[in-house]
């Protein structure tokens, strides 16, 4: 049940996702408008503003094994067809006075989906068909996920453990296995665990939510925050030992009106069979990688004495293991340690000052600080120059 004072207004650090019966569109929508009731009444615009005739939805009160939970369910007594390709959904989406985030992140979820039906079908992503995600009641769970995620900017999405399930079921393919084609290559990545309870506990609506929102995976000893609200929702099925439900837990943003908690995965090695040359290469590769967000390296004495050089590498959650694998391609090691860390940053803002980038800090005190891109200086040819466009700029940044 919500805690009290939960609103619309809250900006969560960080929201939990424990998928203890699995994760379907409805069951998500259900858990975020059981932890914010005012996004409901964002819904409720949103699915009008579709304009479609025998178009509607509810939320109500249930319970799975006793436990508590709200089930959100559609109703679509419609005569007209829902659009099947991405390309129609989104010309659909842009044509109706939605959000433009919420468009956007609606769009999102249904590009993830194309991508997995494009791969499981060998076809492209602007001309794979929408099968058991193309009816009216799998676009309302979209986008009522899609507008609560959009309206509450969370920084930072954790997830539990992905019920397995197994078994078949029938599709407009004929039987296909469980977890669906679709649910698997969207949830690569992610943790799994059989429960021993069979069926489909995953569906692809559900794995293209979780895809677009790249949770970090759910375990102990995360930073210290204040849970706000808890949202629970249940799917229709009933389990053989478990409530159905998928529960968020919301955690409040932090009180320091500086910083803020992230959490990103942390990869290190040592080498020392590489020359200079060798590790300036490496490291210019892996900076290169979208996904890492700092590289650093210290120099350090290896067995019997010999010189040798650590890297640390800080990367975004669920991107560790790519990195992992550029680690080994570029470097002569032989293993990678890894591990979920968690940070403070700062605020921080790009300034536009005179046509170069400059980045700029709250630091307490409160002051700020300014640092100039580097690549903005490239065009002076003496230090003195560059000192001095660089000074200019961030007292510039700082004073606007």
């Amino acid at each position: 049940m919500t805690s009290a004072g939960a609103n619309g207004e809250l900006t969560p650090v960080r929201i939990d996702c424990h998928p203890i019966g699995g994760v379907a569109g409805d069951m998500f929508a259900a858990a975020m408008f059981d932890a914010f009731p005012s996004l409901y009444d964002n819904f409720t615009r949103d699915l009008a503003w579709l304009d479609i005739e025998g178009l509607q939805a509810s939320l109500s009160n249930h319970t799975s094994h006793s436990l508590y939970a709200q089930h959100f369910s559609v109703v679509q007594n419609v005569n007209i067809k829902p659009p099947r390709t991405l390309p129609a959904v989104i010309e659909f989406l842009n044509s109706k006075r939605l959000d433009a985030n919420v468009i956007e992140t609606a769009i999102g979820i249904y590009r993830l989906l194309a991508e997995a039906e494009a791969a499981v079908h060998g076809k492209t992503i602007d001309t794979v068909h929408f099968h058991e995600v193309s009816d009216w009641d799998s676009m309302v769970d979209i986008l009522a996920a899609a507008g609560a995620i959009a309206r509450l900017n969370c920084s930072h999405w954790r997830i539990g453990p992905l019920p397995l399930g197994g078994g078949t079921i029938t599709t407009a393919h004929g039987d296909i296995p469980l977890p669906a084609p679709a649910t698997v290559h969207l949830m690569k990545g992610f943790d799994w665990t059989d429960d021993g309870q069979p069926g489909e506990r995953v569906t692809p609506t559900g794995a293209a939510i979780l895809a677009y929102l790249s949770p970090s995976t759910l375990h102990a000893g995360a930073a210290s925050a204040t849970l706000a609200a808890v949202g629970v929702g249940c799917g229709t099925r009933q389990l053989a030992d478990r409530a159905n439900i998928f529960r968020v837990c919301v955690f409040n943003e932090s009180d320091n009106e500086f910083y803020e908690n992230d959490v990103v995965t942390q990869l290190a090695f040592e080498v020392d069979d590489m020359t200079g040359e060798e590790i300036a290469q490496a490291l210019s590769i892996l900076r290169a990688e979208p996904e890492v967000l700092d590289v650093c390296t210290v120099a350090i004495q290896g067995k019997k004495g010999r010189p040798g050089t650590g890297f640390q590498l800080l990367v975004v959650p669920h991107a560790g293991s790519a990195v992992i694998d550029q680690c080994f391609r570029q470097t002569t090691t032989l293993g990678v340690r890894h591990s979920s860390v968690q940070r403070k940053i700062l605020q921080r803002q790009h300034k536009n000052i005179d046509g170069r980038r400059v980045k700029v800090a709250r630091r307490p005190g409160p002051v700020s600080t300014a640092k100039i891109e580097s690549v903005e200086l490239a065009g002076f040819s003496s230090l003195t120059e560059r000192r001095a466009q660089a000074q200019s700029a961030e007292r510039k940044a700082i004073d606007d």
